[in-house]
């Protein structure tokens, strides 16, 4: 398997995710420029945090017209694994790849912190090392992280199994206070219709070492390389 770390004008990220796939998990991994377009070679695509193109307009609104986009909407109707992570997220739902917007978030601060996530689903390929309940402690690092979406398509996401990752609790619960930006349900990670397209604000790659507080994260991408395995 092989995985590729899209990089676009303003990402961060790429870095930790390179680190991550290479270092930590030994997959090979490349770099992918967005003005690249060919990404056969790839088994799954991370699009990483950052702040794509300064965040002009709103986060990910430019990147989303980067050339390799369209590749990455060709790469997704395959049926092969794309990760978003953080900006990364921001963009697959200007890309229209993932439903809903991150707006700003609610307390209009930069949050940069550690949070629990309760695993919803343990059905997805990034999920399926999880079990339900579960809670992960993974940090995040964001300015629009506020998920927001119309009232049918929230129905459609938690009655179809789309939220993956919710905030909530050291134990589990899901209450105002464990939200760190106010987004809608406490949504903190949801994938497409087919299951294989994930958007998540929190940062795994940044909890896979335990030098560096915790390996919770690497339950995300050691689920995506079983899948890719069998």
């Amino acid at each position: 398997m092989r995985f590729g770390v899209i990089v676009f004008p303003g990402t961060w990220s790429d870095r930790d995710c390179y680190h991550v796939f290479e270092d930590v998990l030994r997959q090979p991994v490349s770099y992918v420029w967005h003005k690249e377009t060919d990404l056969s070679r790839f088994d799954c695509v991370v699009l990483p945090g950052g702040f794509s193109y300064g965040d002009y307009l709103r986060p990910g609104a430019i990147a989303r017209f980067s050339p390799v986009m369209a590749s990455v909407e060709r790469f997704a109707a395959e049926g092969k694994l794309v990760i978003g992570i953080c900006n990364g997220f921001q963009i697959l739902c200007e890309a229209s790849l993932l439903p809903g917007v991150l707006l700003t978030n609610a307390h209009l601060e930069y949050r940069c912190q550690w949070v629990n996530l309760r695993v919803e689903n343990d059905f997805t390929p990034f999920s399926s090392m999880c079990k339900r309940g579960q809670v992960l402690r993974i940090p995040i690092s964001h300015h629009d992280g506020n998920y927001f979406a119309d009232e049918n398509t929230l129905n459609e996401l938690e009655t179809t199994g789309r939220v993956v990752f919710r905030y909530c609790t050291s134990g589990g619960e899901i209450t105002p206070d464990a939200n760190p930006n106010g987004a809608l349900h406490n949504i903190a990670g949801i994938v497409n219709k087919r299951g294989n397209v994930l958007g998540m604000m929190p940062h795994p790659e940044r909890a896979c070492e335990d030098i560096l507080g915790g390996e919770d994260g690497r339950l995300i991408f050691g689920s995506a390389m079983r899948v890719l395995t069998k």
